[in-house]
């Protein structure tokens, strides 16, 4: 005698497995819709472009004897600048760039006190790794580095 199909083993066996991977492959669209990777940016030819024009400031920033370095006090950044051939200690701007949460990334510009110590305080301290770039408001030179924080002694910032 044969049984009703709903009360043998392999359709049932054959409509969990066709439900269970279309439920697995929802699961997985929600999830890479939601939690995206940003690791390629959108516009990767035009910062290629862009390099030759940061070497060109960093080897300005080389050739007026300019360095900075910078540490964490909690939520404070301490930038160390030595101004090199320049008159004055100018107003930089720093930017913050996070490894791969384009949304944490900043710009900040910054001022110093006599000392060539310019002191930015945030909300929150930052954590983790950072590229930093830091350059004047005409943008004639480029001092730029990567810092785990938080860096509790002066970590220099590279040419």
């Amino acid at each position: 005698m044969v049984q009703p199909w709903y009360k043998q083993f392999w359709p049932w066996f054959l409509i969990t497995l066709t439900v269970g991977v279309s439920l697995l492959t929802v699961v997985r669209v929600l999830i890479l819709t939601n939690q995206s990777v940003h690791l390629v940016t959108e516009d990767y030819y035009k910062k290629g472009k862009g390099i030759n024009v940061d070497i060109s400031r960093v080897n300005v920033a080389k050739q007026m004897g300019l360095s900075a370095s910078v540490s964490s006090e909690g939520s404070t950044i301490v930038f160390q600048f030595e101004k090199g051939q320049l008159d004055h200690y100018p107003a930089i701007t720093a930017m913050f760039a996070h490894r791969t949460l384009p949304d944490r990334d900043f710009t900040q510009l910054i001022t110093s006190d006599a000392r060539g110590h310019y002191r930015l305080t945030l909300d929150n301290e930052l954590q983790g790794p950072w590229f930093i770039e830091l350059s004047p408001h005409d943008e004639q030179w480029l001092i730029q580095g990567r810092v785990e924080f938080p860096a509790v002694s002066f970590v220099p910032l590279s040419n």
